[in-house]
Formats: C-alpha cells, structure tokens, sequence
C-alpha cells in the first residue's frame, strides 16, 4: 500500500507466498523468505502458474519506474460546486425554457388543481378557476411520474417539463465534474486488451535451517573452547553431507545404489573432500560443490589435478553439486582417464534445510546424473534439427555408460544460440505429456491461444529446423521422469560428428 510500481518489498515470513504474488501483480520487485522448504516451494509453485493482467505504462520508455495509467474520477466538494463559474450562465440560458414549460403545464391543468391538491401525485377535484395565484405548481412541486388521473392534454406539457429540468442537470454536473479535482484510483490501473504477463524471471535460493540456543543453554564459562566453532562454515557442511553420503549411498536408474563401506576427509586436498570404498572394494574420491553456487570448470579442473597425485588412483572421482555450471558437466562427462571414472551426483536440495530432511538411510540425496544423448542434423538448407534420444545412465551392475531411452524424458528445452551465460529456450517440448497437459495445461493456465498445428510438434523428441545463432552454439537442457536435469552443449560446427 505505501509503494510506487517498481519498488522494492520484503517478506521475511512468506508463508503460501501472497505477499510475493500481490507484489508480482501489482508490478513491485520482491524478496520473500521463510524457514520452510514447504512455504518456499508452494510459493514458487503459486507464482509460476499464475496470470496477471498487463498494466499500460505512463512512459513506456521509462520502464516500470514511470508508473501505471490510473483511472480517475472527479472529486466534487461543496468548495467545488460553490467556486465554479460556468453554474450561473447555465442556470440563466436554459432555466427559462423550464419556466415555458412549466406555465404551459399549469395552464393545461387549470382549474383541475386547487390550492390543497399542489404537489400531490393524485388530482384534485375539479372545481372552479382559482383566484390569482391560487391552484399553480410550483416547479419544486411537479410530481416525477405522470398521474393517471390528469388529463391527458397535459403529458406533452409535463414531458417537455421534465426533459427541460434533466437537460439544465445534465450540463451543471458536466460543469461540476469538469471542474473538480480529479482523484487517481491507484487500485484500478488501465489494463491492456490485448497482453497477458505471467510472472517475470526470479530465482530461489536456500540457506541452512539456522538454529539458536536459548539463553539457558548458552555457554557462559569464559574462556572455555567450543567444539563445534572448528565444525563451523564450509567444513561442517561438507562433513554433514560426508555422513549423509556414507549413510544413504548414491542412487541410480531401476533401484541400483551405490553403497560405501567407508568415507572419511581427504587431508591436504581443497578440491577432493572425502575419499573411501565402495562395498565392492573400489577406492572413490568426492568433490562436493559448493552450498549456494553452481559446480564450476575450474573446481573440476583443480580436483582432478590433485586426483592425478593420489596412490593407489582411484577408481571413481564422483562430483556432488546442487547445480552444475554446463561447462563443468561437459568437462566431466568428455574427460578421458583410462580406468578411472568421472561421475556426476545431483544433491538433493533437501541437504540445505534440516526440516525436510530425515536421518534415515533410504533417503534420496544424491543421485546419479545421466548424460544426454543428443545428435545434431544438419539440413540441406543450411538449417539444423535436434534429435534428443534419451540419456546415458551409468550402469553400477556393468560399470558402463548405458542409453535410458526416451521413454524418461518429462521435459527437454533447446537453446539454439547458446551464448554460455544463461539458458534461453526457444523450444520446448513435453515428450510424456498425456492428453490434456504439458502445453494443454499450460494454455488453459495462461488463458493463450496457441497454433494447434504445432502442438503435436512440441509432444516429441525432435525439435523444430532452426537457423544458427550468433554464437553458433546449441544448449539442451533435459528433465527425467525423477526432476534430475542435464545439460548439453553442442558448437554446430561440430554437427556433422554429432550426426
């Protein structure tokens, strides 16, 4: 209520995320909070499936700043009425034309009225002529509907009255309005017919569940060491999903998991954080991510030059991320190590919140990510076509690549100019989508109109011919049926390999 469009608010406490939404629809920047993982994904789930309407901009070049059109209405005071010059001109040009009338009214309806019958809505009895002044209506006096019991020569009169009246009103509240100040109705912002907004771009970031202690708990010994300040930070996180990894092992495709019969800190290695075996007895190295940030090329770089030290070598190098930057995932995934192999983990965000996650050995925290299966063709008009096949899931039982098919795939996005800073899709297709969703879905939600014809296109797993971008790269961002995602990127020079 006490911002402008374009203005910042805060929610420290989110809840079902109204604050949020209420802000998005009105045009205000937001940021909103809560310890929940539960109030945060509800929240972006309402905001992600809502419309709004799209309010016409005061300057459209100034952008969102400049405000909104909003309707206004005069506001009339008595101060308004009282001080405007035009009321007395109208009154003196048309109020003679309502004396016309009314006289010629009460001349039709001599003698009918007698000085007891003025004003009422019923006709007096006849009687004689009435002395001067005596049996005439006033103009306050004119009833608004036409009696029945008056005679019928007077409606011409009666109605050139009223129509007199209601023309002289008419002017002197266009006057009135005219002349008022005008008040701007801030909750009815002028909408445009022919645009819908959906919410714009933002992103969901996590912290950990802070816990506090009471001031009875507090340690008040001055002086005394505290343990957990050397677990504090970046190390305790770090041992925290150690544990979890040794409890909960890595999870594969078709129930397969990688289970550990040891894990313990890497010393004197920033990169590799733990090591340990496998209850097959093969040695494995982890790499763990970091909390608030994507798995960057450099720390994969680092990792594996400080892997090349390591006797005996180890088997696996896994690395463990919430998000992984695409040109780190393409170094894991192209890295060549004769009988060592690169694996990606995906961390459940859970690991970032304590209130989600359960300390129960069938948990789902990391699972392995699988590599997209994409081929690029060229066409014979210089444009290309995306073929997505599947992913490629590392088998724990053959311990090799194998092809998942696209029976899995849920959703699969294409970047055809891929400028290495950000995912833009300009397609986007909905291979499981059943009757009624995917783009369906997504039409009734926005209330769009979408081309029938090309709505079978974007069910399947082959992408629409498209011309190369500036940048002559392609990025393909796969979703399974599990909500892992994988990203791909492809330079189209390279096509004619990648057919």
């Amino acid at each position: 209520m006490t911002t402008d469009p374009g203005d910042l608010v805060l929610d420290p406490t989110c809840g079902s995320g109204t604050t949020a939404y209420v802000a998005e629809k009105w045009g205000r920047r937001w940021i909103t909070c809560d310890t929940s993982r539960v109030s945060v994904t509800l929240a972006k789930q309402r905001l992600m499936t809502a419309s709004y309407d799209y309010y016409e901009l005061k300057y459209p070049q100034e952008g969102l700043k400049s405000g909104f059109i909003y309707k206004t209405v005069p506001h009339v005071t008595l101060k308004s009425i009282a001080n405007n010059p035009e009321i007395d001109e109208i009154y003196e040009r048309m109020h003679p034309a309502i004396e016309a009338a009314l006289a010629e009214l009460n001349a039709t309806l001599t003698p009918a009225l007698s000085p007891q019958g003025r004003g009422s809505k019923a006709a007096p009895s006849p009687r004689s002529s009435p002395a001067k002044g005596e049996g005439v209506l006033k103009e306050w006096e004119v009833p608004f509907d036409f009696p029945a019991e008056w005679p019928e020569a007077s409606r011409k009169a009666f109605d050139t009255f009223h129509a007199a009246r209601q023309a002289m009103q008419r002017k002197m509240d266009e006057s009135i309005a005219a002349h008022a100040d005008q008040e701007t109705l801030y909750d009815q912002p002028a909408v445009s017919k022919n645009k819908l907004r959906i919410t714009g771009p933002f992103t969901v970031e996590a912290v950990p569940f802070p816990t506090v202690k009471s001031l009875d708990e507090a340690d008040t010994v001055a002086g005394e060491a505290d343990a957990s300040i050397a677990r504090s930070g970046e190390s305790a996180r770090q041992h925290s999903w150690r544990d979890e990894l040794l409890k909960t092992g890595i999870r594969g495709i078709k129930g397969q998991v990688y289970k550990f019969a040891d894990l313990e800190t890497l010393p004197d290695s920033p990169h590799l954080h733990c090591t340990g075996h496998l209850d097959s007895g093969e040695r494995v190295v982890v790499s763990f991510g970091p909390e608030h940030a994507a798995l960057e090329q450099r720390q994969v770089a680092l990792a594996l030059n400080e892997a090349e030290k390591l006797r005996p070598a180890p088997k696996f190098i896994v690395f463990a991320a919430f998000e992984f930057d695409p040109e780190a995932a393409k170094d894991i995934d192209e890295t060549k190590w004769p009988g060592v192999t690169l694996l990606k983990a995906k961390m459940n965000a859970d690991l970032l919140t304590d209130d989600l996650k359960k300390g129960r050995a069938s948990n789902q925290s990391f699972w392995l990510m699988g590599q997209p299966d994409v081929k690029v063709h060229p066409q014979k008009d210089g444009r290309y076509v995306v073929e997505v096949h599947g992913f490629d899931y590392f088998d724990t039982a053959k311990g090799e690549l194998v092809s998942g098919g696209k029976g899995k795939i849920a959703m699969w996005l294409l970047d055809t100019d891929y400028d290495e800073r950000s995912l833009f899709p300009r397609q986007v297709f909905f291979p499981m989508a059943g009757k009624g969703e995917g783009w369906e879905r997504l039409k009734k939600d926005i209330r769009a109109e979408l081309d029938e014809a090309l709505l079978e296109k974007f069910h399947g797993t082959v992408s629409l011919p498209f011309e190369a971008g500036e940048n002559k790269k392609i990025a393909v961002k796969i979703v399974d049926d599990r909500g892992i995602e994988s990203l791909k990127i492809i330079a189209l020079d390279q096509a004619k390999e990648c057919e």
